[in-house]
């Protein structure tokens, strides 16, 4: 998470949402790691797993990514959680609770959803004080 939280440091100091992700294989090498880039990439997909997912994805020379663990510090909104899912992540490890737009745990679960053809781990609330202090802190900035 720590590494999560890094990249999300990043994002904060462009003026995007602080939000960092990590995504590592099944023997802890790092394969990506990114932070939140809509506004600089004018890009509404560029998220920080959807960033991640894309480098892995090219180092690997595969789209699917089963075997690996995707750290990040806000959890996953729908979006996320499609593409992580059509990547065959084995594990999600997020920090802060999304109330308003989480898919795994707070307004949707998909992590387990049996009508979907891919199920995996999902552990939230790492660091989860860290991570959202950071989000509040970026958000009250702004007001």
């Amino acid at each position: 998470m720590a590494e999560a939280l890094a990249e999300a440091e990043k994002a904060e100091r462009e003026a995007e949402v602080p939000v960092g992700a990590v995504l590592i294989d099944a023997e802890g090498t790092r394969l990506a790691a990114a932070y939140n880039r809509p506004r600089t990439l004018q890009d509404p997909t560029a998220h920080a797993e959807i960033l991640a997912l894309r480098q892995a994805a090219r180092r690997t020379g595969n789209y699917r990514l089963p075997g690996t663990t995707l750290v990040v510090t806000v959890e996953p909104c729908l979006m996320c959680a499609g593409a992580i899912l059509q990547a065959r992540v084995a594990r999600v490890v997020f920090g802060a609770f999304d109330p308003k737009a989480g898919a795994f745990g707070s307004l949707y679960d998909l992590s387990g959803d049996g009508r979907l053809n891919h199920r995996l781990q999902v552990t939230g609330g790492i660091r989860e004080t860290e991570c959202r202090k950071l989000l509040q802190d970026f958000f009250l900035e702004r007001r």
